[in-house]
């Protein structure tokens, strides 16, 4: 199942880690992770979310303001009933470890390119392969996987295809452009609209999109703990002023804020 992300050869157990018949090792961390990540395949030092956004999520979504999200994505995996499935760019595990609630007889998988994220992913749930690896190298075998999630991650629709067999599938999670809306206005004098379905226009020639829906509610944010943390886990944390984050953060009335996902799902012919 799992392939080398070197020469792609299959990688089998050894000792406390994994090895190809080439000869390329990979030890598993103390965590309980493997790290499929060769230098050579990283953009920078430290790939992906640092320790600081890894954080704000873990505490935001396990304070549960996200849980209808996650319920939903739970339910929808499992009317699918795969065998084999992976979460990529899984994060810090929130969504991973309910996907693996709802499909306790499946062969799981999760990985992402941050190590801090991974580190404190593999800890939700032991008994799934977590994984530090590209979501544009996926170090898995071609056509392996029946289910794949995708949830506010970036997606290498390529890939996607070559891990997916024939009538599996790919949950793509998302916001919409309502998606913190009361949030955004706050925060910018200007609010940059985008388009929601964009990703449409590049789903390859061998997919097709078989269900969407959209998820929408009302969060009341009366914690400044809270809003810190909503701030630090998205792009709002870096892009917005000081001044606008400190008055969203020290506000006196709760922040009343729309959630609005977008589930599409994606069946390989």
């Amino acid at each position: 199942m799992l392939a080398c992300p070197i020469c792609s050869a299959p990688l089998h157990a050894v000792d406390n880690g994994v090895a190809c018949p080439v000869g390329h090792r990979f030890d598993r961390a103390r965590q309980g992770y493997l790290n499929l990540l060769p230098v050579q395949h990283k953009n920078s030092r430290d790939p992906g979310d640092n320790l600081a956004m890894v954080e704000a999520r873990r505490d935001f979504l396990n304070a549960g303001h996200y849980a209808p999200v996650a319920k939903r994505l739970a339910q929808l995996a499992a009317q699918q009933a795969p065998q084999r499935w992976v979460d990529i760019g899984c994060g810090e595990g929130y969504y991973t470890a309910q996907i693996a609630d709802a499909l306790p007889h499946a062969d799981g998988y999760a990985l992402d390119i941050s190590k801090e994220a991974v580190k404190r992913a593999c800890k939700r749930n032991p008994a799934l392969t977590w994984l530090i690896a590209s979501m544009a190298r996926v170090p898995l075998a071609d056509a392996s996987c029946q289910f794949l999630a995708s949830v506010f991650s970036p997606l290498d629709w390529q890939e996607a295809k070559r891990l997916l067999s024939p009538g599996g599938g790919l949950m793509k999670v998302g916001p919409t452009r309502g998606h913190l809306m009361e949030l955004r206005e706050r925060l910018y004098d200007e609010v940059r609209e985008y388009t929601d379905d964009k990703h449409l226009a590049l789903v390859p020639d061998g997919m097709s999109l078989a269900h969407s829906e959209t998820l929408e509610f009302t969060l009341s944010l009366a914690d400044p703990k809270d809003r810190a943390n909503l701030l630090a886990m998205t792009p709002h944390g870096w892009r917005a002023s000081a001044e606008r984050r400190t008055e969203v953060i020290e506000h006196a009335e709760p922040l009343r804020v729309s959630v609005s996902m977008r589930y599409d799902y994606f069946v390989l012919q």
